[in-house]
């Protein structure tokens, strides 16, 4: 099959969470397969100015918007992998700016609907100008659902993307792209879509609503989170709409690329490990309490984190139940990620007032990333919701045990530790709370000091299980297939 990724961040062109990974490693996959697949991305200022090998490919493209409005870009072209092409759509007006969606205030963009409505019939016209002939066209999140309806709604008769068919990935439904009602105009879309049914929301427009109504496949990233949106308030107000797809709704859970996430051959790591040799990992987390100035001892368990510094991730609920950890239990924490300063200038209390203990890293940097995958020995995830989540899979790749809350792609990837089979690859609890932070962690430091063959067994048995695209990949053939039988 012919399919092209519409996204607005891939791996390793243009990443601020796990979307890039996803869109950067299951096109990878899928080229792997043998389809044909190339990647449309907004040229960005960071890819600009990141040192890849960009070549031109148009110097001047026409997009048509709404309104009788006509912009012009240019288009660049990079390669991917072996099999899959990047393209990039230039325009200074819309992408040559210092952040992907906001400022670095952590402002966003007052114009951002007008920006990915833009990317989205630029990319289309990308397709249709170099002559791919698209049977499916996958869309990710709310920056790119308007092609759903560009794809329903223009008159692409005797062009390549006659037959194309939409699928739209949600790998966050919190975010839903809503705006004001005149970039409704600017799309060129007629105001009878103005409805609730269809893009209208509170007097706004939701582009993320209108995607899933014109989508001939909806996805999302792990099979618990598609139950959950369906289901429960964690659908933020979608449910209804979800719905309404029917079997056209389904959850697919991420896989990982192999290749950049392996204990034996990272090149990130200090040394390097496998399931039948782990001497490389007590050096890696020797490395880690140096790096973090936590005290050098291989003999108390480190619970590492990476992650977003927001409410989302329960993070502020394990920022107050750490002082209580720390002074209860042997165990330190290494801690790396950025976000909401009130959560910033808490962990930095954390460690000034518990050095040796705690250490933290505000920011990201891939290679520590790697480092506190590899060295700790639990990774803590108290997450609020969390559609599918990656940290944990790189954890259980790198003999990292998971101490998790029971929710989306956490509870699918994530098998609870049972004390008395010694079965499990995890920790999981159900209710975020202080309290239950506390026990959960007090559980597995107690099996690392108590049950330590138990837990020799649980990080062999949890890198043994394949979190690769193989497995993914074809179940998103399987609705490829689907989309593309269906009725236009």
């Amino acid at each position: 099959m012919k399919i092209a990724f519409l996204a607005s961040e891939c791996e390793p062109f243009a990443k601020s969470g796990g979307l890039a990974d996803v869109v950067g490693s299951l096109s990878k996959a899928l080229g792997e397969l043998g389809h044909e697949v190339v990647v449309v991305l907004p040229f960005y200022r960071s890819i600009r100015d990141g040192g890849f090998e960009v070549s031109s490919y148009f110097d001047s493209m026409c997009v048509k918007m709404g309104n009788g409005i006509e912009e012009w870009c240019s288009v660049k072209k990079a390669r991917l992998s072996e099999f899959v092409d990047a393209f990039f759509i230039e325009s200074n007006k819309y992408f040559d700016r210092d952040g992907f969606y906001c400022d670095r205030s952590n402002n966003d963009f007052g114009d951002n609907a007008y920006r990915f409505a833009f990317f989205c019939r630029a990319a289309l016209q990308l397709l249709k100008d170099m002559d791919f002939h698209a049977d499916i066209v996958h869309c990710h999140d709310w920056q790119t659902s308007a092609v759903c309806a560009f794809l329903k709604i223009w008159d692409w008769r005797g062009t390549p993307l006659s037959n194309a068919k939409s699928v739209l990935t949600i790998h966050n439904i919190g975010y839903q792209g809503i705006y004001g009602s005149g970039v409704l105009g600017y799309c060129g879309f007629p105001w009878n879509f103005y409805v609730s049914d269809i893009f209208e929301d509170f007097g706004r427009i939701n582009l993320l609503k209108g995607g899933i109504f014109f989508a001939d496949f909806v996805t999302t990233v792990s099979p618990k989170y598609a139950e959950e949106t369906l289901n429960s308030d964690l659908g933020c107000g979608l449910n209804d709409f979800l719905r309404r797809k029917g079997e056209s709704y389904v959850g697919i859970l991420n896989g990982i690329d192999p290749t950049l996430w392996n204990p034996a051959k990272d090149t990130l790591l200090p040394a390097n490990f496998s399931m039948r040799k782990l001497d490389g990992k007590a050096l890696c987390k020797s490395e880690l309490q140096k790096r973090f100035a936590l005290d050098v001892n291989e003999n108390i368990p480190i619970v590492g984190v990476v992650s977003r510094f927001a409410t989302q991730k329960g993070l502020d609920v394990l920022a107050n139940s750490i002082e209580r950890i720390v002074t209860a239990m042997q165990v330190q924490f290494a801690v790396m990620g950025s976000g909401e300063p009130a959560l910033e200038r808490h962990f930095q209390y954390l460690r000034d007032e518990y050095p040796g203990v705690v250490g933290d890293y505000i920011g990201f940097n891939n290679e520590i990333a790697h480092l506190v995958e590899a060295g700790s020995d639990f990774f803590i995830m108290p997450s609020r919701y969390e559609p599918c989540g990656l940290n944990q899979i790189y954890s259980l790749r790198y003999g990292t045990l998971p101490i998790v809350r029971n929710t989306g792609g956490l509870a699918d990837t994530v098998d609870q530790y049972d004390e008395k089979s010694g079965k499990g690859t995890g920790f999981k609890f159900d209710y975020l709370s202080e309290e239950a932070i506390f026990d959960t962690v007090g559980w597995a430091v107690s099996t690392y000091f108590d049950r330590p063959e138990q837990l020799l067994t649980m990080r062999r048995r949890a890198m043994r299980r394949d979190f690769s695209w193989k497995s993914s990949a074809a179940e998103y053939e399987k609705i490829y297939r689907q989309a593309a039988q269906g009725e236009n």
